[in-house]
C-alpha cells in the first residue's frame, strides 16, 4: 500500500476466528519502511525526524501534510466464543478478534472506517481515542454525545482526516463494551524524535475477566471493583489452570506472547494501557527503554528502566537489542496496589534473541516496584515542539465527590453523568435546543478574540478516598500546568502553574485527595466528553462535557453527514424496544 508520499508499509500479523483467540499470534506485526525518495528528505532508520516537506520540527497543529490518500476499513463489532489466556468464555470483539485488526495510515490521509453491529442484544459506537477530530465531531464516537448508538444490525461510516501521528487505538464507547475486547490499535506514520531500526506495532497491555464483564457491573457499583482474573500482552496470556484443574472453561491451551529480535538492532514499541481499572509499570529485563512520545505527543528522548501507564495512556518507546543472546521476560508491571488483579505477576511475554528458542525466560528483573498509580514525572515529558500556555481566558473549578443514592455515583460539582443513546448532545444542538439535560454535564465555552486564548480546568477530588483517576479529554490535546496532592487554592495555587512548554498529552492522572489543572484551546467547535478512562468509574458517571462554539459546529456538518446522523438515530429510536440491552450505567 502506497501513498502519495511513497511511505510503503505492510502488517504481518495471523488470521484468527473468534473460536481460538487463545492463540492471537507470537510475532507482533512488523512494519516496513522502505520509503522512496522525497524531495526534502527520507524518513529512514537514520533520519526518523524527516517526512518528506515536514518533520518532527512541523507545527502539525497548525499544518497537516495532504496525500491526498483515502484509506478504507470494515469493522465488525460481533461476538463469539473466545480463550485469550486459555480460559474459555464469550467475548464481544471487532473482526473476531482481540484486540482487534490495526488501523494503518499516513500522517495526512484520509480515513474512511465502516463499523458494523452484528452483536446480539448491545448497540455500540467506536471512538477514536486521542484523535482531534477537527471538523469532524460528529464522528467523535459516543453514543449520548456525538451520535445515537448504532443499532443491532445496521452500520455507521466513520470519516476523519489524519493530522496527527504516532500510536493510539480505538474502542467502544458504549458502557463497558470494551472491556470485553471492542478495541484494536491505530498506527499513524509520521516522523520521530530518536532513530530506530524496526517498528514492532502496538503492545496492548490489559487485564482480563473469566465471565462477562457486564455480570461484574453490579458488584463494582456497589463500590466493590472486582479483581480480575487474569490479564494480556496484545491479547494473549497462558493462565494456570493448576488451580482451576476440576473448571472445564479451564482449557489450559493459552500462550506467550513472543518477540524475536536481532542483536544489535533498535526496535519501537508502541505501548497502550487498554485496562479496565489498572496501572502498569512496563519493563523488558535487562533492557532499557527511550521514550519518544507520550498519547500522540513526541518527546525529548529520556531513557528509564520501567515506564508507568495509567488507563487509555500511550507511550512510544526503543529498545535496543544490545544484551547476550538469550531469552527475556517482557512484564507488563500490574501494580497491585492500584487495583488488585488474581495473577498480577502473570502478565507476561517473551523476548527471544534466537527464534528457534523454546524455552521460558530465566531473567529477573531489578525494576523497583512504584509506590503510587500516578503518571511519569512531569519534568520527563517534555514536548519536542514547544508551545507555551498564555492567554488564560476562562477556568472552570470543579469538584469530584460521590454519592451513594442506590449504587455508587462519581459526581461533578454534585451531578453523575447519565445520557441518553437516542438523544445525544449534538441531536439537541442540531435541534436548536438551548438548555441540556442537568445530567448531561454540559460545560459551555467559547472564543471571545481572535488572539490565542486558553481554557483551564482545574478538578479537585473532595472524595477522600484517595484513588486516582485517569483523566481523559476528547477533541484535544491539553497542556498540563499543574498535578497535585492537597488543596487548589484559586488565589495562591495558579502561582505555581508550569506554563512554559508544560507536558501535553490527551490523559492524565488526577491524584487522589488532590487536583488536577489542564489547559486547551477553544479551537476545535464540537461536543467533547471529559472522563475518568477506568471503565467503572466511568459507568459511575464520572465525566462531563465541554460544549464547544456552539454556534460554528453546525458549519462542519456536511448534507451526507447529517443524514447519517439522523437515520442512525432513526434506526436506534425504531429498534430500541427490541434491543435486549438495558442502559444501567452512565451510558458512556
Amino acid at each position: 500500500m502506497k501513498s502519495a508520499l511513497g511511505c510503503v508499509f505492510s502488517a504481518l500479523a495471523a488470521s484468527v476466528s473468534s473460536s481460538s483467540l487463545h492463540a492471537l499470534r507470537q510475532t507482533p506485526p512488523q512494519l516496513d519502511y522502505n520509503l522512496l525518495p522525497r524531495a526534502a528528505c527520507d524518513n529512514t532508520n537514520k533520519s526518523r525526524s524527516c517526512w518528506g516537506n515536514y518533520s518532527i520540527d512541523t507545527n502539525y497543529y497548525d499544518e497537516t501534510p495532504d496525500t491526498g490518500v483515502t484509506r478504507e476499513y470494515w469493522l465488525s463489532v460481533e461476538e463469539g466464543d473466545c480463550a485469550p489466556d486459555g480460559y474459555a468464555r464469550q467475548c464481544q470483539t471487532i473482526n473476531g478478534t482481540v484486540p482487534g485488526p490495526t488501523i494503518f495510515a499516513d500522517w495526512g490521509d484520509s480515513l474512511i472506517i465502516h463499523v458494523t453491529n452484528n452483536l446480539k442484544s448491545n448497540g455500540t459506537g467506536i471512538h477514536w481515542h486521542g484523535l482531534r477530530q477537527s471538523g469532524s465531531n460528529i464522528y467523535d464516537g459516543v453514543p449520548g454525545i456525538t451520535q445515537c448508538a448504532i443499532a443491532i444490525g445496521q452500520s455507521m461510516t466513520y470519516r476523519f482526516k489524519v493530522s496527527q501521528y504516532g500510536s493510539t487505538w480505538y474502542h467502544s464507547h458504549f458502557s463497558l463494551q470494551y472491556a470485553n475486547g471492542v478495541f484494536g490499535g491505530m498506527i499513524f506514520n509520521g516522523p520521530a524524535t530518536a532513530n530506530y531500526d524496526e517498528d514492532l506495532g502496538h503492545l496492548f497491555l490489559s487485564d482480563w475477566s473469566h465471565v462477562d464483564v457486564f455480570t461484574r457491573w453490579f458488584a463494582a457499583r456497589n463500590g466493590q471493583p472486582p479483581a480480575l482474573e487474569s490479564g494480556l500482552i496484545n491479547g494473549t496470556n497462558k493462565f494456570d489452570c493448576s488451580t482451576s484443574s476440576t473448571d472445564p472453561n479451564c482449557t489450559g491451551r493459552g500462550v506467550k506472547l513472543t518477540t524475536v529480535v536481532e542483536k544489535g538492532k533498535k526496535y519501537r514499541l508502541r505501548l497502550v494501557n487498554a485496562a479496565v481499572d489498572g496501572v502498569f509499570q512496563f519493563s523488558i529485563d535487562k533492557h532499557k527503554l527511550k521514550v519518544i512520545a507520550a498519547d500522540l505527543v513526541p518527546i525529548k528522548p529520556y531513557s528509564t528502566s520501567s515506564l508507568k501507564l495509567t488507563e487509555g495512556q500511550r507511550y512510544d518507546i526503543i529498545f535496543h537489542a544490545n544484551q547476550a543472546v538469550d531469552n527475556y521476560w517482557v512484564r507488563a508491571g500490574w501494580l497491585n496496589a492500584c487495583q488488585p488483579n488474581v495473577n498480577p505477576d502473570s502478565i507476561t511475554s517473551v523476548l527471544r534473541y534466537n527464534a528457534s528458542s523454546t524455552l521460558d525466560p530465566t531473567s529477573t528483573s531489578d525494576v523497583t516496584v512504584s509506590s503510587d498509580c500516578l503518571d511519569e514525572p512531569l519534568a520527563s515529558l517534555v514536548p519536542h515542539l514547544k508551545m507555551d500556555v498564555t492567554n488564560i481566558q476562562k477556568s472552570f473549578d470543579t469538584y469530584l465527590n460521590i454519592s451513594t443514592t442506590n449504587y455508587v455515583h462519581w459526581t461533578i460539582n454534585t451531578s453523575s453523568l447519565l445520557i441518553d443513546w437516542n438523544n445525544p448532545t449534538l441531536k439537541q444542538v442540531f435541534n436548536g435546543e438551548s438548555l441540556f439535560p442537568t445530567d448531561y454535564n454540559v460545560l459551555a465555552i467559547n472564543k471571545t478574540t481572535t488572539d490565542d486564548e486558553w481554557i483551564v480546568l482545574v478538578i479537585q477530588d473532595q472524595s477522600n478516598l484517595g484513588l486516582e483517576h485517569p483523566i481523559h479529554l476528547h477533541g484535544h490535546d491539553f497542556w498540563i500546568l499543574d498535578q497535585s496532592t492537597g488543596t487548589f487554592d484559586a488565589a495562591t495555587s495558579p502561582q505555581s502553574f508550569k506554563t512554559k512548554n508544560p507536558p501535553r498529552r490527551d490523559v492524565a492522572a488526577l491524584p487522589g485527595n488532590g487536583y488536577l489543572a489542564i489547559a486547551f484551546m477553544p479551537d476545535n467547535p464540537g461536543a467533547w466528553l471529559c472522563h475518568c478512562h477506568i471503565a467503572w468509574h466511568a459507568s459511575e458517571g464520572l465525566s462531563l462535557e465541554f460544549l464547544e462554539r456552539e454556534a460554528d459546529i453546525q458549519a462542519d456538518v456536511s448534507d451526507s453527514d447529517r443524514t447519517q446522523f439522523n437515520d442512525i438515530c432513526q434506526t436506534w429510536s425504531d429498534n430500541v424496544g427490541t434491543q435486549a440491552f438495558p442502559q444501567e450505567d452512565s451510558g458512556i
